[in-house]
């Protein structure tokens, strides 16, 4: 009991040490007139690198934080699905707007197995959303996560995971869902969600531990919430309805654990001299091209 009760009070000190170290680094950088706004940006900067990363590079971040440029990739892309969402609803006319289940089917950007050789639909699918539900689930979640992803991280290597996971969840259901049209963003969105669980467990020990305690537990409620919610649609929703392909999400969580993981844990180093990342992209290359060699010669929708 002893040893424990050493092991706890260490813990606690380190923590403590932890954030007096921080408030003093942030008094030098307020005396030193490093910031001059530092009430409103320098805190958000603060609440951002303590949610995004690890204890060692916070410094780091915070010495070169600012908004330029804004997170534009995720904003642009939560803006393009909202305005074809809007489209169908609106300016098409629908049986029942909040499913948009005629409408979205004849949509050239929805991925159809009969035309798969359209090949911009293994993309474009994310812009289309199939209900109010779907949409408005993906946009929060991109948007709470996305914009301090790539306030840290920027668009370039945001969207490299996000597009990574979007093109992974089609491929996937191709293989797995080989017959079901694919709508919705929700492979981009598992990509981000992946790479920063991945993230948090790595690094768990150099974050505050209630703040990772807590970020486990949404991070797996929200997936496990969803995931029950998709795997009821595919198995169990009526005829008449549209079912939701639960590969995809499992295909975009992957590969925000493989490519995410090692794009987001670089944030102090160069992405490309890290060989995890050059891991990370030959396996990914290696599930495109037996995707596509699958389409190709052995899918059932051929």
């Amino acid at each position: 009991m002893a040893a424990a009760d050493d092991v706890e009070m260490e813990s606690v000190n380190l923590n403590t040490e932890r954030a007096g170290k921080e408030e003093l680094e942030e008094e030098k950088m307020r005396e030193d007139g490093e910031d001059k706004d530092f009430p409103r940006s320098r805190k958000v900067h603060r609440i951002v690198s303590k949610w995004m990363l690890p204890e060692p590079v916070r410094r780091t971040y915070l010495e070169r934080a600012n908004c330029l440029p804004p997170p534009l990739f995720i904003i642009s892309v939560s803006l393009a699905e909202l305005a074809v969402f809007v489209y169908y609803a609106v300016w098409k006319p629908q049986k029942q707007w909040i499913t948009l289940d005629t409408g979205i089917l004849e949509s050239p950007l929805t991925y159809i197995p009969e035309k798969r050789e359209e090949a911009w639909r293994f993309i474009s699918y994310m812009l289309v959303h199939a209900g109010v539900q779907h949409i408005v689930g993906n946009l929060f979640m991109q948007l709470v996560l996305g914009i301090p992803l790539e306030m840290v991280h920027k668009g370039l290597r945001v969207g490299l995971v996000y597009l990574a996971g979007v093109l992974a969840g089609s491929l996937a259901s191709s293989i797995f869902d080989p017959l079901k049209s694919l709508v919705g963003a929700s492979g981009g969105v598992y990509a981000l969600m992946g790479g920063y669980f991945m993230n948090v467990i790595v690094n768990f020990r150099e974050m505050i531990p209630a703040f990772g305690i807590v970020r486990l537990l949404v991070i797996i409620l929200i997936i496990a919430s969803d995931m029950g919610f998709a795997l009821y649609r595919r198995f169990f929703v009526p005829e008449n309805g549209s079912p939701v392909s639960f590969a995809a999400h499992i295909a975009g969580g992957f590969a925000g654990m493989s490519i995410g993981y090692t794009v987001f844990s670089c944030f102090d180093k160069t992405l490309l001299k890290d060989p995890r990342f050059w891991i990370a992209i030959a396996a990914y290359v290696i599930c495109l091209l037996f995707a596509v060699f699958f389409n190709v010669f052995l899918s059932p929708a051929n």
